[in-house]
C-alpha cells in the first residue's frame, strides 16, 4: 500500500521521527534550513498533508497557491494565528492543532519566567558566572516576593488554569480576565474580571496566557501599562504580539514595570534588542513546550489529526476559523 506524502517543516524529537518516516514518504528540506513559501509550495505539489510550526506562515496567498491534494494541515503548537484560517476553510483543507499537550510545560515556564523576573535571576547568575559574586555586590539584588500577592492572567483557557494552579502553591492570589467567566468549579477562589483593564489595575503580576488575535494584538502598551500597579512584573508565554515592545522596554528603563520575564517576542526569532540591554529582563528562546514528555505529545497529537483526516475519521483536534 503506498504511503501517504507528508510535507514536514522541521526536525522532531526521535519517537515523532521514527513515525514519521514509518508510516509517509517524507518530503522535507535537506539542510533544516526553513522552507521559503515557493519552496514549501513547491514540496505540497502532489502531496497529501502538512507537518508545520509557528515558524511557517501560511496566508491567503499560500493557500490560493497550494496543491489540490493537500487534504490536511497540522501545526505543532497550540496556538494557529500563524495560518489564515478563513483562507484554509475556503481551500476546504483541515487544520489541526495540539492544545492539550503543551498546557504543563507551558505554565512551568511561566512560573520560571515570573520567580526569574522577580527575583533578579539574570543579574544574580551573571555575577556568578562572571567570577565577579561578592557578599556586597550579591546583599543588594533585592527583589520581590510573590507571596501574597496579586497574579492577574489575561487568558484563563487550559495554560491560564495550569499557571493560576501553580501560583495558589506560592501563596498568590489569583485575578483573571477571559472571554467567558470560568465555572466556579474550575474558578476556585480566583476573582473574575469581565473588562481586561480593570484585571490590569489590580495585577502586581501578570501573565499573559491569551491567543494572539485582533483584538489582543498590542493589548500591553503604554496606556494599559499606565493602569499597572507601580512597580509590576510582566511574564508572557503566550505570543509576543501581546506587547508593543517599545513601550514595555520604556516602562522597564523608568522603573514603571520592575521586570519582565519573556519567552516570546514579536518577530522572533528575532526580538527587539532593547530587551537584551536591559537587566531587568529575563529572557528565554521559546522553550515554552521544551520538555521530552511535551514535544513527544505534542507531535504524536499532530500526526492522530493527520492520520484522522486522510483515513475520514475524527480528529482529536482541529482547529475552526471562528476559534481564533
Amino acid at each position: 500500500m503506498k504511503k501517504p506524502i507528508l510535507v514536514v517543516t522541521s526536525h522532531f524529537i526521535k519517537p515523532v521521527e521514527s513515525r514519521i518516516e514509518s508510516d509517509y514518504e517524507v518530503r522535507r528540506t535537506t539542510d533544516g534550513i526553513l522552507f521559503t513559501r515557493d519552496e514549501l509550495l513547491a514540496a505540497a505539489e502532489g502531496a497529501d498533508a502538512m507537518l508545520i510550526t509557528p515558524f511557517n506562515k501560511l496566508d491567503a496567498e499560500f493557500f490560493r497557491r497550494v496543491s489540490p491534494s493537500v487534504k490536511v494541515i497540522s501545526t505543532n503548537s497550540v496556538g494557529f494565528d500563524h495560518i489564515d484560517m478563513h483562507a484554509a476553510a475556503e481551500r476546504n483543507i483541515a487544520i489541526g492543532y495540539t492544545p492539550a499537550e503543551v498546557t504543563d510545560a507551558t505554565a512551568d515556564i511561566a512560573m520560571l519566567l515570573l520567580l526569574g523576573a522577580s527575583r533578579r535571576a539574570f543579574e544574580a547568575q551573571e555575577l556568578v558566572r562572571s567570577g565577579e559574586w561578592t557578599i556586597q555586590r550579591a546583599g543588594v539584588l533585592l527583589g520581590w516576593q510573590v507571596t501574597g500577592k496579586n497574579l492577574g492572567i489575561l487568558g484563563m483557557g487550559r495554560i491560564g488554569q495550569a499557571v493560576a494552579k501553580r501560583a495558589r502553591g506560592f501563596g498568590m492570589k489569583i485575578h483573571y480576565s477571559n472571554p467567558h467567566r470560568l465555572p466556579a468549579e474550575k474558578e476556585d477562589d480566583a476573582v473574575f474580571h469581565g473588562d481586561p483593564l480593570e484585571l490590569l489595575k489590580v495585577s502586581q503580576f501578570l501573565s499573559l496566557n491569551a491567543p494572539e488575535t485582533p483584538t489582543t494584538r498590542y493589548f500591553l502598551n503604554a496606556k494599559t501599562i499606565a493602569l499597572l500597579p507601580e512597580h509590576a512584573i510582566i511574564v508572557n508565554t503566550a505570543r509576543g504580539g501581546l506587547i508593543k515592545d517599545d513601550d514595555l522596554i520604556e516602562a522597564l528603563k523608568s522603573g514603571r514595570v520592575a521586570a519582565a520575564g519573556l519567552d516570546v517576542y514579536e518577530g522572533e526569532p528575532k526580538l527587539n534588542l532593547g530587551y537584551v540591554e536591559l537587566k531587568n529582563t529575563f529572557l528565554l528562546p521559546h522553550i515554552g513546550t521544551a520538555t521530552i514528555e511535551s514535544r513527544t505529545a505534542m507531535g504524536m497529537a499532530a500526526l492522530d489529526n493527520i492520520d484522522a483526516v486522510l483515513h475520514g475519521t475524527p480528529a482529536p483536534s482541529l482547529a475552526k476559523a471562528d476559534s481564533l
